[in-house]
């Protein structure tokens, strides 16, 4: 359940990341033959994807690329924060898009800042 949760949180993120950055971030590009549902079924599912992404690949990433990390005094966790978005925006299934990389860190940031303040708002 707590898995879902994240999931809806992300995707409530992903939208306000997405209404803020309009022209360089988007969503709901797919055609599930939903209609509109399909639109809102693609964004909790890029939110689900992009909850394991972060679980299981940036981990990952952060423990190969500490050196640097030490070396920028943790900016360079932003990079892999946009990484981990623009990794999600190859999925052409989900019908999410991101313009390049300085986009994807901004838009990682947003929804860094929107995830934290729902989950601390929303209860569990």
């Amino acid at each position: 359940m707590r898995l879902v949760w994240r999931a809806v949180v992300n995707a409530i993120a992903i939208f306000v990341a997405s209404l803020v950055l309009s022209p360089n971030l988007s969503w709901g590009n797919v055609d599930y033959g939903y209609g509109d549902a399909g639109r809102y079924l693609s964004l909790v599912l890029t939110g689900l994807v992009l909850g394991l992404v972060n679980a299981f690949v940036r981990p990952i990433l952060v423990l190969v690329s500490i050196p640097i990390t030490c070396a920028t005094l943790g900016l360079f966790l932003l990079i892999i924060n946009g990484l981990m978005l623009l990794l999600v925006s190859n999925i052409d299934a989900l019908g999410f898009h991101v313009n390049g990389l300085l986009w994807a860190i901004v838009g990682s940031v947003l929804i860094s800042i929107v995830s934290f303040v729902l989950s601390h708002l929303l209860p569990d």
